[in-house]
């Protein structure tokens, strides 16, 4: 026996206590713990050190190297990636490949018999995981059996059990990863081979690969060979492996395996890392990894390599701090006196410098190793999770390597993948730049690569993807904070419209972004210094005026609700410094000092306001979603304490402003809505009830001042938040509430009477005072209930005059029109909270009659404005006064459900017609009032439909809507689309028959203006058919639903094309017959046997003449051309949702001759049959090849045949003339068919015997049961005809379902003879 060979010994690690105190102190964040197993391996004082070798790089370009002898050594001046080839040939040594292999073979077997690791027994473990969690104390553990070198399937089953051990102790991590780190080590010390090879199973097996590299495989196969032998063992039928599962347990496993490469490092950086073996066969099995064509070797390999290299720069930054020690210690013991220097410690810290730099060398070139034949290569790969993962990695390099990684060499990877195509790869560019950028220290070095790639990340802010542009607005920010004068102006301003965007993260991004850039102009310092000399409790006051300035220079006055909330995450303490907001507003200004100016106010006042609002509501404005669901209790906390604040401050505060501020109309409406932000608590809690009478006396000042329609809502909306139930102030408010009340009716009241008794001329100032005091009462109707004031008699007296007299100014109507509605509205909410008496209902009734009439009447005014509230208030009544109006237990309302008939009807709809399908040109060139305007017909046609959906207009009334939907469609496209589907809800068959009718009424216009010949390709024609074509798309893909009001609309279009006409010999075309070519559009909606129903119809009904004009009878050609043709629901029509296709496996073989005579005789009942006379006539009609395999149904006869053959042909082409000739001429012998189908009736009875046996033989087979009507099954062959049509039987197995499959194909149950 041959004895066991001692390991060889490794290089001694110096780590003295004094170095080592040093390097824990200096290398903060790093911690480099020294493996315990390397503490065992010691080295006798007498035993001489090993001598240093060079490092040899292996490289797999070389196939034959076992054959070739020599040293070619790494030359540190060529280029790192050029690797050469280090070959050693000795006696004593054994022969070295790509990989090295076979060392100490003997050795090691021998060493493996006699030692052993410590793994858990699997017959104790179910998951089989290694050994390495903490056992109890006293529980002896299970040792490894003994290494062998085993062969065969015994040997394959031993490597795949260690490696699935390994595998499931890494995915379930049941233990430290350093303690299975540390197993393996101690596994790899006593036999480097075994290992070595455990961790390759390992890496195998992380990429779902279930192939075992054998022993035999890693002495004599290459890396190449091994992958391709793996490749061939994966299962690749699936597609998944272990990274690109989504579970929580596969996303946990991919962060123990990269931690379990890292630890694998970090405890081999002091021994197993320069023995010129592990690392050498794990970066080579890598690189060839990630060059194979599969995507789990791939994708595995690369992230291993990454982290393999993220690993390494650790060690190669713990290299350095210890260079760095060892070169302090060697400068203070050589600046020593020459009495007190220590020679022989001088020669050591020489030594350990010199064995530092050595291991410094071998870990980059290591690194380069990986960069140049990794990354270089899986950087630009095809799938873009591999892409960004280098991307991810390479910005760490540079983070933590900055003296190595931070050049313009590896920066251009990062921003050439600027511009990739996928948003991962994007975002993880954007994200290592962000932590570059971060950093004070790194930026300046990145000047270069800024200027070569700034366009790049400023244009990235508009990107298509919000992530990736929420993350190019941060990086812009770090970039504006860390580099200076970097951006310039017109940069920044690429950003600073993204506050007002939709997306509430990029809007937030932009306003941190313009928070620094305001903050780089504002000196902190300074101004507390401005604010304590003037006496002021703000020092935001300067940055205040910066943010308005900001805010008027960006012309989107409009939308400062949205800056408030964009800023509110960075600047919400200077938003919410309501105190430096009002001393700005009630500041008095100097003679030399410079305040506000008018805009900056009305802007200011506007800018306090919405951060009242966020700080009070919480929520973001209309159109961002915060993506927050509920509030926290903190949040809800600092709600309220913000509603307190601002509460105190603004209760006192707010009569001034007002005061001030009373004749603007603008500013007087924002501050109005500052109540309603307010705790109405504090007015008794804090005895500030003084205040509330100031704010009363202001609102009652500024109602009487002002007629603006803002204000007036304002002032009511004020009142109606004071004159809450719930606090105790109300009293107060509502005595002053009725003595402004009080007084505005009695001035109506009195200019009422002398406008109705006046003369002659009316009186301008009356009139002037009746509108105002009607103006503010209407105001105050609309949120207060005043009908204790008893308007309406005098509003009715006044409409009754304008109406007759037509003398009262449409401002005065509108005003009335409105109090009236105000009035019947609150009525109806006291009668319908409260019991109501019969006289209340008749009183009630009259006044809601008198309403609808007036308004009614209105439609017909001479004022614009005037028809347009009449309309608006009609909609709105018949809503309201509908039929629900009696839901809930309310049928003693019955006599106030109101029904509009056909006139009113009539006139609503003329009023839509003349004021929303306008062209835009009649708006005038202003871009803001073109908008206005559309907003204004939106909401009229809105009205309209609303009374549709609700089935309160008759349904038919929408056609003239629907006839303009693809006119339209860009202003009110959505609306009618709404309104559409909702009326399919209502009624299918009469929703269909409704877009007939428009496309009719069309039609009838197209008629009108270019006379009884249509032009069939003119644009209008086209246009009609168009839109046939989008109303047939709106019937969507399952036929069955739409199954009856497509065939209704089908066999009302074909009445409607042959109107009027009375089938002779000598017939002319009818008038209408063009309109077949537009209802050929919803042919493809029609089910199979629908198509046939359709076409018996069309023939049995409306019978072509013997002889006709061929091009007028055009259009019936066409359109039967397309009843004939394959539809859709030869794939789509099944009960169950999925097409299924008959196929007999075991069908009856027939002969080609008995084939060919049963296809040559076939006729139809329900076709238009052709003579053999015409075949020969019309030579241009060529004879279909009938390849089926199939046993054809009687009703497919050869003029059938020859129009389906015809479809390969486009519209218009020679082949749809052929055919209608060779049609037309089939009709003249229509009586020699009619002989010859007698003569046949025989021959197709004994067929139709065939046809049912093979249809059940076909049956029987897919073990399906069918019940009741007559099913025709065709399968198909490979080789069959594609222009034959092909009916395919629904699955179902089940009895229960029979009648439903009878009913389906039963063209019966929709009564086209009765129509």
């Amino acid at each position: 026996s041959v004895p066991p060979r001692a390991p060889e010994p490794k290089r001694p690690r110096y780590a003295p206590a004094e170095l080592t105190e040093t390097v824990a102190k200096s290398n903060r964040g790093i911690q480099q713990a020294a493996s315990p197993v390397a503490m065992t391996v010691s080295v006798a004082k007498s035993a001489p050190q090993p001598s240093r070798r060079p490092r040899r790089v292996l490289t797999e370009s070389s196939q034959n190297l076992g054959n070739e002898t020599g040293t070619t050594w790494l030359d540190s001046d060529r280029d790192a990636s050029h690797l050469s080839v280090t070959i050693t040939q000795s006696k004593n040594r054994a022969q070295v490949s790509r990989r090295p292999r076979q060392v100490r073979a003997e050795g090691n077997r021998t060493a493996g018999k006699e030692n052993s690791s410590l793994y858990l027994d699997s017959d104790r473990e179910t998951s089989n995981v290694s050994a390495g969690g903490r056992r109890p104390k006293g529980v002896a553990q299970q040792p490894r059996k003994a290494r062998q070198a085993p062969g065969g399937k015994a040997a394959a089953s031993e490597q795949q059990k260690e490696a699935s051990n390994l595998f499931e102790a890494v995915k379930l991590a049941k233990s430290a990863m350093q303690t299975l780190v540390d197993e393996w080590l101690e596994v790899y010390k006593l036999d480097r081979e075994a290992g070595l090879l455990e961790l390759f199973n390992f890496i195998i097996h992380c990429c779902g690969c279930k192939g075992v590299v054998t022993s035999q495989m890693f002495r004599k196969l290459q890396n190449a060979e091994i992958i391709r032998k793996m490749t061939e063992e994966f299962d690749e039928d699936s597609g998944d492996y272990p990274l690109s599962m989504a579970s929580p347990m596969w996303r946990k496993f991919r962060q123990n395996f990269c931690e379990f490469i890292a630890v694998l490092i970090r405890q081999c950086q002091y021994t197993v890392l320069y023995d010129e073996y592990m690392v050498d066969t794990l970066i080579s099995l890598l690189t060839g990894l990630s060059d194979s064509q599969v995507r789990a070797f791939r994708h595995t390999s690369t992230l291993a390599a990454m982290k393999l290299m993220t690993a390494l720069v650790d060690v190669a930054l713990n290299l350095n701090v210890h260079q760095e020690n060892l070169q302090r210690q060697y400068d203070t013991e050589r600046n020593k006196a020459a009495g007190k220097r220590a020679n022989d410690r001088l020669e050591m810290l020489l030594q350990k410098r010199k064995e530092l730099q050595q291991n410094q060398e071998e870990i980059e070139n290591m690194m380069n190793a990986i960069f140049k034949g990794v990354f270089v290569h899986r950087y630009r790969d095809l799938i873009a999770e591999i892409r960004a993962l280098c991307m991810e990695e390479i910005g760490v390099w540079m983070k933590r390597y900055s003296d190595s990684f931070l050049n313009d060499s590896y920066l251009k990877y990062v921003g050439w993948m600027l511009h990739d195509k996928q948003r991962e790869v994007r975002l993880k560019c954007l994200k290592s730049l962000q932590r570059l950028y971060e950093s004070r220290d790194i930026s300046p070095k990145l000047e270069l690569f800024t200027n070569r790639f700034k366009d790049r990340m400023v244009s990235m802010v508009l990107d298509v993807d919000y992530d990736v542009a929420v993350e190019a607005v941060r990086l812009l920010t770090l970039i504006f904070q860390n580099a200076d004068d970097v951006l310039s102006n017109e940069e920044c301003e690429c950003v600073y419209p993204l506050v007002f965007a939709s997306h509430r993260p990029t809007a937030a991004a932009a306003g941190n972004f313009v928070h620094m850039k305001l903050r780089r102009h504002y000196d902190v310092e300074h101004e507390e210094t401005m604010a304590k000399e003037r006496g002021k409790r703000s020092v935001n006051g300067e940055f205040i005026k910066l943010l308005l300035t900001f805010f008027l220079e960006s012309e989107l006055h409009e939308h400062c609700a949205y800056l408030v909330d964009s800023l509110w995450d960075h600047a919400g303490p200077v938003l919410k410094d309501w105190e430096g907001m009002t001393e700005l507003l009630l500041e008095e200004i100097g003679e030399d000092e410079e305040g506000l100016t008018d805009q900056e106010e009305s802007a200011l006042i506007e800018l306090m306001v919405c951060s009242m609002r966020q700080a009070v509501e919480g929520h973001p404005p209309i159109g961002r979603t915060s993506g927050k669901k509920l509030l926290t209790a903190k949040e809800r906390k600092q709600q309220m304490d913000d509603r307190v604040r601002l509460s105190e401050h603004l209760i006192v505060v707010i009569p001034q402003l007002l005061a001030k501020y009373s004749a603007d109309a603008e500013k007087v409406a924002n501050l109005l809505l500052i109540p309603s932000f307010f705790d109405l608590d504090i007015y008794c809690s804090r005895r500030l009830e003084k205040y509330l009478d100031l704010l009363l006396k202001q609102i009652r000042d500024i109602v009487e001042k002002h007629t603006e329609k803002d204000v007036l809502e304002a002032c009511s909306r004020a009142y109606y938040t004071l004159c809450n139930e719930d606090y105790t102030i109300r009293n107060r408010v509502d005595i002053a509430r009725s003595q402004i009340v009080d007084t505005l009716v009695e001035i109506f009241t009195q200019s009422v009477e002398e406008l109705l008794h006046e003369v002659g001329e009316t009186d301008e100032d009356n009139l002037y005072t009746v509108a105002t005091s009607l103006k503010r009462i209407t105001a105050l109707y609309n949120a207060h209930d005043l009908t204790r004031w008893d308007l309406f008699d005098s509003c009715c007296r006044v409409l009754e005059r304008g109406i007759d007299t037509g003398e009262i100014p449409e401002q005065i109507i509108i005003q009335a029109l409105l109090c009236a509605h105000f009035h019947i509205l609150w009525r109806l909410a006291v009668i319908s909270e409260y019991p109501a008496t019969k006289e209340q209902l008749i009183r009630l009734r009259k006044q809601r009659k008198t309403v609808f009439a007036v308004c009614q009447h209105s439609l017909s005014n001479a004022s614009t404005r005037v028809r347009e509230q009449s309309f608006v208030l009609l909609c709105d009544l018949l809503v309201i006064f509908s039929a629900q109006l009696t839901k809930d237990g309310r049928e003693e309302l019955q006599p106030l459900v109101f029904t509009a008939d056909l006139p009113l009807v009539s006139e609503l709809l003329s009023f839509v017609m003349d004021h929303v399908f306008v062209e835009p040109e009649e708006d005038g060139d202003d871009e803001s009032l073109k908008i206005e305007m559309l907003h204004k017909r939106r909401n009229f046609l809105a009205g309209f439909c609303k009374l549709i959906i609700y089935n309160m207009v008759d349904l038919r009334s929408a056609a003239d809507i629907f006839k303009n939907y693809m006119k339209y469609y860009g202003d009110y496209g959505d609306i009618i689309k709404e309104m559409l589907a909702k009326a399919r809800l209502i009624d299918k068959i009469e929703c269909a028959k409704t877009l007939l009718l428009s496309l009719q009424q069309l039609f009838n216009e197209l008629l009108q203006d270019h006379g009884s010949a249509v032009n069939r390709s003119s644009h209008n024609f086209c246009t009609i058919k168009d839109l046939g074509k989008r109303f047939a798309l709106t019937f969507g893909l399952d036929l069955i639903k739409s199954r009856q009001p497509v065939v209704s609309l089908h066999l009302d279009g074909i009445k409607f094309a042959f109107q009027e006409y009375q089938p002779s010999a000598v017939a002319s075309a009818p008038i209408n017959l063009p309109f077949l070519d537009v209802l050929s559009e919803f042919s493809t909606k029609l089910l199979r046997q629908d198509k046939k129903a359709v076409l018996t119809y069309l023939d049995k009904t409306f019978p072509a003449p013997l002889t006709a004009i061929i091009e007028a009878w055009m259009p019936l050609a066409s359109y039967r051309r397309s009843l004939l043709t394959r539809g859709e629901d030869d794939t789509m029509s099944m009960i169950s949702g999925r097409a299924t296709s008959v196929r007999s496996k075991r069908a009856p073989a027939t002969s080609a001759k008995r084939r060919k005579l049963e296809v040559s005789a076939v006729s139809s009942d329900g076709s238009w049959p052709q003579s053999a006379g015409s075949l020969q006539i019309h030579g241009k009609l060529r004879t279909p090849m009938l390849t089926s395999t199939i046993l054809r149904p009687p009703q497919w006869d050869t003029g059938s045949l020859q129009s389906s053959d015809d479809q390969d042909s486009e519209k218009g082409s020679d082949s749809e003339f052929t055919n209608s000739q060779s049609w037309l001429a089939s009709q003249q012998n229509k009586r020699q068919s009619q002989r010859i189908q007698k003569n046949q009736q025989q021959k197709n009875q004994l067929r139709k015997r065939v046809k049912k046996q093979q249809l059940l033989s076909l049956m029987e087979e897919d073990g399906e049961e069918s019940e009741g009507g007559e099913m025709i099954s065709d399968a198909t062959s490979e080789r069959s005809d594609t222009n034959s049509e092909i009916s395919l039987p629904a699955p179902l197995s089940r009895r229960g379902r029979a009648g439903m499959l009878q009913d389906l194909f039963d063209s019966s149950i929709l009564d086209i003879d009765d129509f």
